[in-house]
């Protein structure tokens, strides 16, 4: 299986360099480079690669921005100058990170970690995300990459949409029916105006007032279903 791979980083010698590195493996396969963000985000768009390599700081746009830019983030993997104390201070869950100049061993190291990856993930892409697609946040200095299926609830949040996993609920620049499009319709439901829920996510379902229901969340949340949509879930969930 060829991975179709992209790079996106400032520094023609960087980008050279990973070149070279990437030459030693048959199984990459290297469908463009772009030397800044707004390039980066065309060639993502067009080659719909599962693997990008990304320089964190580029002038203009950094390479967080550039992952806000996309609906679905390939499997990322960050090159950078910063030291590893620095790296550390980000919080993100990018699959990987290699530090410049780049070691060939570590470099190899993060391509088996990107495999193990590969195989995991559904090999189909489609319109919608799957499960273990991947959606980038950003909110305030924190950043993260998140699985959909890690995903418990979203909520419209004026302009915006909280999205709740983990212990988190940063802010997502998005509209809530924009995010509704690409979720799996397997495990996400409208519950409400409001609030979309992942279904694996709900512990228990308890009668309500006027033919509603409310759902307990297994993160203690409790999320009221509207009357139309309780008719809708009941059947979904053959209740």
């Amino acid at each position: 299986m060829k991975i179709k791979t992209v790079i996106v980083e400032d520094s023609r010698l960087a980008r050279n360099e990973l070149k070279e590195l990437i030459k030693k493996h048959d199984e990459i396969e290297l469908v463009g480079e772009a030397e800044n963000v707004d390039m980066g985000f065309e060639l993502i768009q067009q080659q719909a690669p599962d693997l990008l390599f990304l320089d964190i700081n580029m002038p203009e746009k950094d390479g967080f921005e550039l992952l806000e830019m996309l609906d679905e983030v390939p499997i990322t993997v960050f090159t950078t100058a910063f030291d590893e104390y620095a790296i550390k201070s980000f919080e993100y869950n990018a699959l990987d990170y290699l530090l410049k100049p780049i070691n060939e061993k570590r470099f190899t190291m993060a391509l088996d970690k990107v495999k193990a990856r590969l195989e995991e993930n559904n090999e189909e892409k489609s319109a919608k995300l799957s499960e273990t697609s991947q959606i980038f946040i950003k909110d305030g200095e924190s950043c993260w990459l998140v699985k959909i299926g890690e995903i418990s609830h979203f909520e419209i949040v004026g302009n915006y949409t909280r999205v709740f996993f983990q212990d988190k609920k940063p802010l997502l620049y998005k509209s809530l029916n924009q995010i509704e499009e690409k979720l799996p319709n397997q495990s996400f439901f409208r519950a409400n105006r409001q609030q979309i829920v992942n279904t694996n996510y709900i512990n228990s379902v308890v009668p309500w007032f006027n033919g509603k229901l409310k759902l307990k969340m297994k993160n203690e949340e409790e999320i009221e279903v509207s009357r139309r949509q309780s008719y809708i879930f009941k059947d979904k969930m053959s209740l």
